[in-house]
């Protein structure tokens, strides 16, 4: 039987990536951000401060072990229990990942960080860059999102244009919906405009299938998902 990995989970069949290989770089819940409808609860550490987390050495090796069992996937995805770009190594790692396999590389990011130039740089040598965007004016960012004090929506929404305009690989963006917090004609009207702004390849849209941080997040159902896409265009 395969010895139990520490920094890496699955593979597991992803809505978004297919069958895919999880690759968890920062310690549960280190995050610039503290989402009341986040799977993981409330955040412990919410900070900025980029780090080594986890040692890039072991997270090497553990592929390694498991690319040798035969390893089956459509992506190796850098996630983690927490917010993935906060770890300095980020860049150093998904060079290490594409030395040693060619199942392309993504990244699940809340895409805080991408304002700053040696973020965007290490997501940049990723193949699929996933990043969120709930709200698209700093009311609704602070109350579905509640962010560290240094991070605005502005920042977010400049970082993600900048990146784009940097980033010639794919980019996904997940708007997540919270019924009664960012569902209104005004605040879609606004993440529209956003989107517009960002110009990601594809949108996906998501709600609160699983527990949440917040007791009292009410999920959407299929019917308003797709009005909202409609909506969205």
């Amino acid at each position: 039987m395969a010895e139990e990995k520490k920094y890496l989970y699955g593979p597991v069949p992803s809505r978004r990536l297919g069958y895919s290989l999880g690759v968890d770089i920062v310690p549960i819940k280190a995050c610039t951000l503290d989402c009341i409808y986040c799977q993981l609860g409330r955040t412990a550490n919410k900070t900025i401060e980029r780090r080594d987390y986890v040692p890039g050495e072991a997270v090497l090796a553990e592929l390694k072990e498991k690319l040798a069992e035969g390893l089956t996937a459509d992506f190796i995805t850098i996630s983690g229990s927490g917010e993935p770009t906060l770890n300095s190594q980020l860049g150093e790692l998904i060079d290490g990942i594409k030395k040693i396999t060619d199942i392309p590389v993504a990244i699940l990011t809340n895409g805080t960080l991408l304002h700053r130039q040696d973020v965007r740089a290490d997501c940049a040598r990723a193949d699929v860059v996933v990043p969120s965007l709930d709200a698209a004016d700093e009311q609704t960012f602070q109350k579905v999102n509640r962010p560290h004090r240094d991070i605005s929506i502005e920042k977010l929404i400049s970082g993600l244009q900048t990146f784009r305009n940097e980033f010639a690989g794919r980019i996904w963006l997940e708007v997540f919906f919270v019924e009664d917090f960012n569902t209104d004609a005004e605040q879609i009207a606004k993440i529209k405009n956003a989107i517009e702004q960002i110009r990601p390849d594809k949108v996906q849209l998501n709600t609160a299938v699983r527990p949440t941080a917040e007791p009292g997040v009410k999920r959407l159902d299929a019917k308003k998902l797709r009005a909202i896409a409609a909506q969205l265009g």
